[in-house]
Parts: C-alpha cells; structure tokens; sequence
C-alpha cells in the first residue's frame, strides 16, 4: 500500500510524481488506472506544495530583523 502523501518527505513526493508523469505520458494505462494515477499525483501535489509553504515560513522566521520584519534574502550556495 502506497505511503499517504503528507507521510513521504518532499523528495519522495517528487519522485513519484515524476514517475506518475511517466506513465501517463505512455498513454498505456487504462482509463479508471490513469484517473487514480493522476488523483494520487493531485494529492502528491498538494502535499508538496504545503510543505514547501511550510519551509518558506520557516525561513521567513529565521531570517527575521531586530523590528520582527522579515528580510528575504537571495540563497547563496558556499562553495
């Protein structure tokens, strides 16, 4: 049984996403398996997308000024 989407970590998700994409794309599934493949992928999705708002909060707060105003700031990568 498939892991439900808010218990996989945001590379799982996207891992089976793409692979999801995969098989869709071959056009070789049945209609009722392609219809639950691309609800999986919708609940995959969402799941996703929540935890990367979650992260964007995160930093939003450990980023925070002295005056409790959040400064965004590019990522750069140490080398």
């Amino acid at each position: 049984m498939a892991k439900r989407p808010d218990n996989l970590s945001f590379e799982q998700a996207l891992l089976e996403l793409e692979q999801i994409v995969g098989n869709l794309e071959q056009g070789n599934l049945p209609l009722e398996q392609a219809l639950k493949q691309f609800e999986r992928g919708i609940h995959l999705v969402r799941a996703s997308q929540q935890k990367l708002t979650q992260a964007e909060q995160s930093v939003q707060m450990l980023t925070k000024d002295g005056e409790g105003e959040a400064q965004l700031v590019d990522f750069e990568p140490q080398e």
